[in-house]
């Protein structure tokens, strides 16, 4: 009798100990599963922000030929199937951009819409290394250094470039966004995911937006930019004065306090991951503080995670 009430004593520690260690065997897990995709979301948006205002062979946008703002008309040949509204994809005086709050894209958002209250950011470059050979159907830069670039539709390059003085880049046009719902939704259980509408090309559907998933579970996305307002050749010139939300006035060439030397410097970047599915036994009751958001705690069993970097543009250029 007494060994067995030992036994039993040492049994019941035994199985503590066990269930202990795998309880926190899993909040670990757990945890690194969130910071790993913290990561991974980092890493996939750092180099796009680093490149973006990148041509090639010429690093002033005005020397682009073929680029459109929303207000005017669609150069020909140059239309891009599934746009995000009127001259989005070729729209390349906005390097850097995006929209606060809200997703404001005349393209549909995955799955049930965009996330409520999470920003947008849009990247246009063109590619690292210049293409030998324009592929059909897909859209890119023709620059050179001693005189304008031009946007073309491949295979066939513009006339009067001369091969050796100029090189053909793709261009890459992407814009981020949060959506409630993602490839990993179960029944009763949507999972957040940050998508991209990204510019492909090829054969004879030509240029066009397509809806890409890039990680679930990240559940808001958050920017600010990194603004000098200094005017050129003045001794601050290169410097971040401030830093402001997407869509400032400041950045807005219809509002009475734009400024036309406004330079963005650097993106910052807040990304809020949430697990995919619930944890028995915890409650997240913290109150999310960060850019201009103050989210009150969920009070759910999602464990969260929020990660924040400022990434600097290499390739920023005087926009006049």
């Amino acid at each position: 009798m007494v060994a067995m009430a030992i036994g039993s004593f040492l049994m019941i520690g035994a199985v503590t100990v066990f269930m202990q260690g795998r309880t926190t065997f899993r909040v670990n897990e757990s945890v690194s599963r969130l910071q790993e995709n913290a990561r991974f979301v980092l890493d996939a948006l750092e180099p796009e922000i680093r490149m973006a205002h990148y041509w090639g062979l010429t690093s002033r946008t005005i020397k682009l030929q073929g680029r459109a703002t929303p207000a005017d008309p669609t150069p020909p040949g140059l239309g891009v199937a599934n746009d995000c509204g009127l001259n989005w994809s070729i729209n390349l005086g906005n390097e850097v951009t995006g929209t606060n709050n809200n997703y404001a894209w005349a393209c549909a958002a995955f799955g049930g819409g965009a996330q409520p209250l999470a920003d947008t950011l849009e990247i246009r470059r063109v590619s690292e290394d210049p293409v030998a050979l324009p592929l059909a159907g897909t859209m890119y830069v023709q620059s050179a250094r001693f005189r304008d670039g031009q946007i073309f539709v491949g295979p066939a390059v513009p006339p009067g470039f001369l091969a050796g003085t100029s090189q053909s880049h793709r261009l890459i046009v992407n814009g981020y966004y949060v959506s409630p719902n993602s490839t990993l939704d179960t029944p009763g259980n949507p999972v957040p995911s940050l998508r991209v509408k990204t510019l492909i090309g090829g054969g004879a559907a030509g240029p066009r937006i397509v809806d890409q998933e890039v990680l679930p579970g990240i559940e808001d996305l958050q920017v600010q930019f990194g603004v000098d307002t200094d005017i050129d050749g003045t001794p601050n010139r290169g410097s971040i004065d401030r830093y402001v939300e997407p869509g400032d006035p400041i950045l807005n060439p219809a509002s009475p306090a734009f400024i036309p030397d406004a330079q963005i410097l650097a993106v910052r970047l807040w990304v809020r991951v949430r697990a995919e599915r619930p944890e028995n036994g915890f409650t997240d009751t913290t109150n999310y503080v960060y850019a201009d958001q103050n989210v009150a705690a969920p009070n759910d069993a999602f464990r969260r995670v929020l990660v924040s970097k400022t990434i600097y543009v290499r390739n920023a250029r005087t926009p006049t």
